[in-house]
């Protein structure tokens, strides 16, 4: 890290952090899971009141950066949906598209792996400050490197969702 790098960096993930995905887990209970149908739905995802607050907050000191599981196909609602809930705008980072279209294969390594790879390229010149994740797997393998974490624990838990984000690599 160089002391002119700028200010320090808070990373906050996406999915039961910041948006409530409570009205989508349907499509993971399914089997096959209907991942379009999930990720279609996300745009109406309710925020989550304690993530909203924090963001804002550290914002005031931090720049922010949102880190999330969510495919690269997903920008441009992202954006819109964190635009739509007053949130400072701020990097975000999105695991690579499956298929050409996305320039090659997907990322399907699970959240741990890829979350980690992105925070550790983030302190490479930045302060990593905190890092903000309800994904317990993710908060331990971030902890274990170091990193200072907040587990958000103010969403309903979802076993699906944490399936898919551990075994298949999808959020």
């Amino acid at each position: 890290m160089t002391e002119s790098s700028g200010r320090p960096v808070v990373v906050f993930d996406l999915d039961n952090t910041l948006a409530d995905t409570a009205h989508r887990q349907r499509f993971l209970e399914r089997k096959p899971r209907d991942w379009d149908g999930f990720f279609a739905a996300a745009p109406q995802d309710p925020p989550l009141a304690e993530g909203v607050a924090l963001v804002k907050e550290s914002a005031r000191e931090c720049e922010v950066v949102y880190l999330t599981g969510r495919p690269e196909r997903c920008r441009r609602d992202t954006l819109h949906w964190l635009a739509a809930q007053g949130l400072p705008a701020g990097r975000v980072f999105m695991r690579r598209d499956a298929g050409w279209a996305g320039g090659g294969r997907g990322d399907r390594r699970p959240a741990r792996h890829t979350k980690l790879e992105v925070l550790r390229r983030l302190a490479r010149d930045r302060e990593v400050r905190l890092l903000v994740d309800d994904d317990e797997q993710v908060c331990e393998a971030a902890e274990r490197a170091g990193f200072t974490v907040l587990r958000a624990r103010w969403a309903e838990r979802s076993a699906a969702l944490e399936d898919a984000q551990q075994r298949e690599g999808r959020t």
